[in-house]
């Protein structure tokens, strides 16, 4: 699959089939993931595979609720990734006060990315979500307090039929200019 095939191919996916993922495949995008660039090559980030009942229901049920639901769909995936933060190298901390930035939050992203393009060039599917109890997880997979969860990602082979979506994007013209914005 060429580059633009796979970004082509990623997408969210909300329909699971009950298949077990092979650990195997599970280690193939954990190691995507690890190899990501980070900020001062600080590598902000812990992963936590959760694959075991009761334990990978409770986490997925800890990304919906009785007012939100959108999430539903994990209780589907038969794993969860739980993607800690963790305390970026003191040059990066100290840049992040100087420049008003968070880096590992970007840092989360692009590891989540890489994990899920290497997912999905290995025919499974996942989803990105970013509403999520915190607590709950946090208290269900030993979190100490003082971390933050930045990313949850469901893992699992689409449900059979599941329909590749067109994306739909910006035209370029409209989020990008050269040399300035707006030109």
């Amino acid at each position: 699959m060429s580059f633009r095939e796979l970004i082509l191919a990623r997408q969210s996916v909300r329909k699971y089939a009950s298949t077990p993922v092979e650990t195997e495949k599970i280690n193939q995008c954990l190691e995507a993931a690890r190899l990501a660039p980070s900020a001062s090559n600080s590598q902000p980030w812990h992963f936590i595979v959760v694959n075991e009942e009761p334990l990978r229901t409770e986490v997925a049920k800890a990304t919906f609720s009785d007012i939100q639901l959108i999430n539903k769909f994990t209780i589907q995936a038969p794993v969860m990734v739980v993607i800690v933060i963790e305390k970026a190298r003191l040059i990066t901390r100290l840049a992040m006060q100087v420049k008003k930035k968070e880096w590992p939050l970007i840092d989360i992203g692009i590891t989540a990315e890489h994990f899920c393009l290497r997912a999905t060039e290995l025919g499974l599917g996942t989803c990105m979500i970013g509403w999520f109890d915190e607590k709950k997880i946090q208290k269900l997979l030993n979190i100490p307090s003082g971390k933050s969860i930045g990313l949850v990602i469901s893992l699992g082979y689409p449900e059979e039929g599941y329909k590749q979506r067109i994306k739909t994007r910006k035209a370029q013209d409209e989020i990008i200019s050269w040399n300035g914005y707006g030109v």
